[in-house]
């Protein structure tokens, strides 16, 4: 325990020549543990601001504590053979909380990046820990606990106190922390170059395996508070009725979203229409898939929709996409140079693909002129319909005004006049 005992003569060790020794122990610690940092994030290549080791910065992941932790241990070893130490007696808890609360905070931020409480249980944990520092560094800590452990209640067979209520939070919230930590590496080195197909299974292997770990997480933890996990079948059995009764739909959901990402019949980037709604996949989850439109609205359609329900993929076999336009042209016009001037048009345009070629062809006989249709090509729908077809017209419009084809124009009917009486 780091127990300083009197400050008056804790403050005067600290101007003597071992203390002063401690302290350059303590920066020669600190300077190589960045130095080691800083060297393992540049041969890792790591420049993920995601990264749990490294964060954004050197001081921002959880290498620099961790080393410099380690490091700081190494010298109070050392520095033990010579006497008694008065600086390490204080860093040694403060770079422990210091390791606890970054590995925390940036487990928190990766696994649950968008939660609105990641920030308030940050601060939550800043607190604690500190809280924790300020005792263990005074002594009060022993007597705190040692007091805990008098107020016990009974439950049921066992016996309970607040000192072993508040290891099992802490045991708790430790082993959650370290399986997600664990999960997220998993997740990170799973879709870093995934994409495609691959990208939706290894999304569905990432997220049974982040749940699978917290589930094991948790028996660990309630196995090591002193829980029976016997008692736990009941509560299991519990949730299956309730599943079976009133959670049917949600179950479905998260059956039917882990047969999807199995199977691969749709994945992250395909073009879909589902229930009148058409766009393209953004993101596949448990429960349900994020569909956004060209328009920039977003869907979150249920995943037991995509089981139960037909589903137009518009990119399972590719993402090559047909569109057609309409022209009228005057009974008398030349139509073989029409239809050259139509193609010709439709392929000087960038995002129209030349294999399969435009082609035009005569697909009616209007009551004011003959009607011709274009047919094209594109790759990328997502990124619009409506203004490459706008191109198309455009390109139509200067290319048969340019060669005096006339386009017919169907006469607005004429207004009766009142008479004035």
């Amino acid at each position: 325990m780091a127990n300083i005992g009197s400050l008056d003569a804790w403050f005067l060790a600290l101007v003597q020549p071992p203390a002063l020794l401690e302290l350059a122990a303590l920066a020669a610690c600190t300077g190589l543990a960045w130095l080691l940092t800083a060297l393992a994030r540049q041969s890792a290549g790591e420049h993920d601001t995601r990264s749990i080791w490294f964060g954004h910065q050197v001081l921002d992941g959880v290498m620099f504590p961790l080393l410099l932790l380690s490091l700081a241990y190494a010298a109070r070893a050392v520095l033990l053979t010579y006497g008694p130490i008065t600086v390490f007696r204080v860093a040694i808890p403060v770079l422990v909380a210091l390791a606890v609360i970054r590995l925390g905070v940036k487990v928190l931020q990766v696994a649950f990046s968008h939660a609105p409480l990641v920030r308030a249980l940050e601060r939550t944990i800043s607190w604690l820990v500190w809280l924790t520092v300020v005792l263990w560094v005074s002594g009060l800590l022993p007597l705190i606990l040692e007091e805990l452990d008098t107020i016990t209640w009974h439950v049921g067979e066992s016996k309970l106190s607040v000192r072993t209520l508040i290891e099992g939070v802490l045991t708790t919230g430790l082993v959650l922390i370290v399986a997600l930590w664990v999960s997220s590496a998993i997740e990170t080195r799973l879709l870093r170059s995934a994409t495609g197909s691959d990208l939706s299974l290894r999304k569905a292997f990432s997220n049974a395996t982040r749940a699978l770990l917290v589930f094991v997480g948790l028996l660990v933890a309630l196995s090591v508070v002193g829980i029976d996990l016997t008692a736990l079948s009941v509560l299991g059995g519990a949730v299956g009725v309730g599943i079976g009764f009133g959670l049917q739909k949600l179950a479905a959901s998260y059956v039917s979203g882990l047969v999807m990402l199995t199977e691969r019949s749709v994945r992250i980037g395909d073009s879909v229409r589902v229930d009148g709604f058409e766009g393209r996949i953004t993101d596949i989850n448990a429960r349900y898939t994020v569909i956004r439109a060209l328009n920039g609205r977003e869907s979150i359609v249920p995943n037991e929709m995509f089981i139960s329900n037909r589903i137009e993929n518009l990119s399972l076999a590719n993402s090559h996409v047909s569109l057609s336009t309409v022209v009228s042209v005057a009974y008398d016009s030349d139509l073989d140079q029409v239809l050259q001037l139509l193609t010709q048009a439709a392929a000087g345009q960038q995002r129209v693909l030349s294999e399969p070629a435009p082609s035009a062809s005569l697909s009616n006989f209007g009551p004011d002129g003959l009607e011709l249709t274009l047919n094209f090509w594109i790759a990328d729908p997502e990124n619009g319909q409506l203004n490459v077809r706008s191109q198309v017209n455009l390109a139509i419009l200067k290319a048969l005004r340019a060669h005096g084809v006339e386009i017919p124009v169907t006469p607005r009917p004429a207004q009766p006049h009142r008479m004035s009486g």
